[in-house]
């Protein structure tokens, strides 16, 4: 999802990146995208350096962050925010979880993966995870979800990993499935790929291989 940086909107337009370009796709939203089976028709082309890229899924049905074991617990949907967000200190002690994630698309299948940056604080307690929960920049529908790298930094701090190399994907989303209806644009966090303890000021940048860079500010 995107807007030209001259035509600022909130929801902005769906968009395909090719090289240096990204076209304008004639879908309302990446859901409505994933629903029409991809063949959206093209509409105009914008330099990528002249686009601003938004949250992916803006206030997803559900959101799921599973953890090693293949357990899963519900994230907020409004506490999803996009690539250059703001996060509110909610406490003290603030870290922050890099997850890759899986974009729900038609008939229950993974439409794609993308980033997650969960920001975390177990002074607030049942809010620990409520108040920022950075999705982006892109979704990649190409990728191979496995072992890719990601790298986690911070005012001068890097952690990286493989992304949930041994995470089973497809159970994942079975377990998840099980007894219920997954929708289009539903969210399936992998386990924790790697984390940074102590935030107190500054950015958080995460990396992905094949997805892109992914950036949000600790805000106050």
């Amino acid at each position: 999802m995107f807007h030209p940086n001259d035509r600022p909107m909130d929801r902005g337009w769906v968009g395909r990146i090719d090289g240096d370009k990204v076209v304008h796709l004639a879908a309302q939203t990446l859901q409505h995208y994933f629903t029409g089976g991809g063949g959206a028709r093209e509409h105009a082309e914008y330099a990528l350096a002249d686009v601003t890229i938004l949250v992916p899924v803006l206030q997803p049905p559900a959101v799921r962050l599973f953890d090693e074991a293949g357990r899963f617990a519900f994230g907020n949907p409004t506490a999803v925010v996009g690539p250059g967000a703001r996060v509110p200190r909610v406490g003290p002690d603030l870290s922050v979880h890099a997850r890759l994630t899986a974009v729900i698309g038609a008939d229950g299948a993974i439409g794609g993966y993308t980033g997650l940056v969960e920001w975390w604080t177990a002074a607030a307690g049942a809010k620990a995870n409520d108040f920022g929960l950075v999705l982006g920049p892109v979704v990649a529908t190409d990728v191979d979800p496995t072992g890719l790298a990601a790298v986690l930094r911070w005012e001068g701090v890097t952690e990286s990993r493989a992304a949930a190399p041994g995470f089973d994907w497809a159970a994942a989303i079975a377990h998840a499935a099980l007894g219920t209806s997954l929708r289009v644009g539903d969210l399936v966090a992998g386990p924790r790929i790697c984390s940074l303890d102590g935030m107190a000021e500054g950015a958080v940048t995460l990396e992905l291989d094949g997805i892109g860079t992914l950036r949000s500010q600790l805000d106050g």
